[in-house]
């Protein structure tokens, strides 16, 4: 047996960072790559893998430390061949500074460069690109085999997150060697997918131990299943905000570690539900452990209220039954919108648009639309006017910022249109919707519309929204009452248009009237700022000539 100090691996240019987490205790066995505890910088947190296998000695640092990069944080007892070897290769070093040396090299020596000749073609691993998350997605297709030979480009598997799928293209020609994953596996961004054989003087793909971590996301970080690092030489990424878990006061950040954000998913906690006791109100195990004590006893956490469970029923005593399966989409959506509706506090201001200037215009444009090859239909002009509102009223574009002491007031106009999908809801994002044609729109909802029903959005095509719009169209309904899609304060549903009969000029005419309801968050916006917004909007509706002024 030998003891191992273990050492802070190389930060980069950060020094004097705080240890948040001390995952491991005097006598616990630990496998290699097995986390030992946690950094923070000002900018990320990372976990350090144990470089090698064996128990516990002893532990130098204390929670709240802050060490440098070669600081001693604990030691280990391992088997001298599990031991580090860098004295053996010192030794060997040493021995050739000290052999004789000659003027022509052996035949059998290397090349001075240490690289063989490059052969035909180079085996190389395919990861999972950026996926803009660090929560890992579903395979749900797999499209190639072993053996097959691939151009670049080509779709190699699918995946499917909680609100989008996107296939995986592959980065060079080449043949597929091996297949890594199958249809069902759960991955993240850098995980390895597929082995290739990439022809020769293409790009290649870069070892599987160097691929990116995943990048950040507004409900956090898991870099619980993160890449290892190698034994003999972790360190610490050159851009740590990239990879690791952001520290942000943003009201859409989590501040809580790597191995409480994996114990939140283990228990299938909501860590935006968990109120934090740690330092600077971080996430704590503890935290994480009496939330799911009070979700089970039905007692209220923090200053939310939360309910009971439904009980279950045994619905097969009435009759036959079958059990249906959710889609993870689906789930996701329940779980949003019951924290939405939880927590923020809804008003409802019902109205109701003359829209038949409107249609009829609409109708007049329908032929010169056909000839620039857009389906031309009414929510391009509820686009427009949103947006226009949205200027005339800025308060509209808003998000609270979790102190409540300031909002964040946004300079963009980004709405997005809520679609319904055989997999669930999902809401893609028409950007800059005050500089854009009615045509460009038009198109441009097309487009989304479509790859939103086929799964093919991308996360940033459902991200940065300031409004969103709910539409029943056809469907039906004088109207209803739409959920506010947070950190928004505010959503604007419409029901289908009906023809009424409005009294005008002393006689009653037929009108094409549209239904509105535009929900605000009360917390953000007050009634007098609700009537005003409803109220312009029916103006622009009412005359689509205000768009001008």
């Amino acid at each position: 047996m030998a003891i191992e100090k273990i050492t802070v691996p190389d930060l980069g240019e950060a020094s004097d960072v705080e240890v948040i987490e001390l995952l491991v205790t005097v006598g616990q066995q630990v496998a290699e790559n097995d986390s030992l505890l946690v950094l923070e910088s000002d900018k990320a947190a990372m976990e350090i893998p144990a470089p090698m296998a064996g128990i516990v000695k002893s532990i130098a640092i204390n929670l709240g430390d802050t060490v440098s990069t070669g600081v001693e944080i604990l030691s280990l007892e391992v088997e001298r061949n599990n031991a580090s070897a860098e004295p053996v290769a010192d030794a060997a070093a040493d021995e050739t500074q000290r052999a004789p040396q000659v003027d022509e090299p052996s035949p059998k020596a290397a090349p001075a460069s240490g690289k063989a000749e490059q052969p035909a073609s180079i085996e190389s691993v395919v990861t999972v690109p950026d996926l803009g998350i660090d929560d890992e997605v579903d395979v749900i297709e797999i499209h190639v085999s072993a053996g097959d030979r691939l151009e670049a480009d080509q779709p190699l598997l699918t995946l499917e997150s909680d609100k989008a799928a996107m296939e995986v293209p592959s980065p060079q020609a080449g043949e597929v060697l091996e297949i890594l994953v199958k249809v069902g596996d759960k991955v993240k961004t850098g995980a390895e997918v597929l082995k290739l054989s990439a022809d020769a003087g293409g790009d290649v793909v870069a070892p599987a131990q160097e691929a990116p971590a995943a990048s950040t996301e507004a409900s956090g970080t898991a870099a619980d299943d993160s890449r290892p690092l190698p034994a003999s030489e972790p360190s610490w990424p050159s851009q740590p905000a990239a990879q690791n878990i952001p520290v942000s006061v943003e009201p859409t950040k989590i501040y809580a570690g790597p191995a409480v954000r994996k114990l939140a998913r283990e228990l299938g906690v909501d860590l935006a539900l968990v109120q934090g006791s740690g330092a600077r109100s971080r996430v704590v195990k503890e935290d994480i452990h009496a939330f799911v004590k009070t979700r089970i006893n039905g007692v209220p956490t923090g200053s939310v209220a939360v309910a009971p469970p439904v009980p279950d029923v045994d619905f097969s005593q009435f009759g036959p039954i079958e059990e249906l399966p959710r889609t993870k989409l689906q789930k996701v959506t329940a779980i949003n919108m019951q924290r939405n509706w939880s927590t923020v506090p809804h008003v409802a201001q019902f109205n109701e648009a003359d829209v038949t200037a409107l249609e009829d215009f609409r109708n007049e444009l329908r032929p010169e639309a056909e000839k620039k090859g857009v389906k031309l239909t009414f929510l391009p002009f509820l686009l427009k006017v949103c947006a226009k509102a949205l200027a005339e009223y800025p308060q509209f574009n808003v998000s609270l910022h979790s102190s409540g002491e300031f909002v964040i007031q946004k300079k963009y106009c980004h709405i997005g249109v809520a679609v319904a999908t055989e997999a669930g809801l999902v809401v893609p994002v028409i950007r800059d919707v005050d500089t854009k044609t009615i045509y460009e729109l038009a198109r441009e909802v097309s487009e989304l519309t479509a790859k939103a029903k086929s799964r093919k959005l991308t996360l940033e095509e459902m991200q940065g929204a300031c409004f969103t719009i709910s539409s029943l169209g056809a469907i039906g309904g004088t109207g209803f009452i739409p959920i506010i899609n947070a950190p928004e304060v505010a959503i604007l549903g419409v029901a289908r248009t009906e023809i009424k009969p409005v009294y005008a000029n002393g006689d009653f005419v037929p009108r094409k009237m549209l239904p509105l309801t535009l929900c605000y968050d009360h917390k953000a916006l007050n009634g007098v700022d609700g009537g005003l917004f409803a109220d312009y909007l029916v103006k622009l509706l009412g005359d689509i000539r205000r768009l001008a002024l």
